[in-house]
């Protein structure tokens, strides 16, 4: 019987730490018409850490779509992100995923 309550409370504790630490925000990046894309890209890589195709797939899809989620992770480690972004005069949000 007691091997079942521990079991019981690593699965709780796993959850936990899941939450806590879960990809359960969205870096969303929006399209202008000031910004280029050659600037967009550039961001993407220095800041988010994208490879360039990454970061040339990412802009082209903020383009056509208005805004895309460039990034996910907790609001933590987001939010620099965020900021530096917003910094070049890009326009970026954290949002909540659903």
């Amino acid at each position: 019987m007691q091997t079942n309550i521990k079991e019981s409370v690593q699965e709780d504790v796993l959850v936990l730490s899941d939450t806590e630490t879960g990809n359960s925000f969205n870096l969303v990046i929006w399209n202008d018409e000031v910004n280029t894309f050659d600037w967009v890209i550039e961001t993407l890589m220095e800041v988010c850490n994208h490879t360039e195709e990454q970061a040339e797939q990412c802009a082209l899809l903020i383009h056509y779509k208005g805004k895309y989620a460039v990034r996910n992770g907790s609001y933590a480690m987001l939010k620099p992100m965020c900021e530096a972004i917003t910094d070049r005069q890009i326009n970026a949000t954290i949002e909540e995923m659903a």
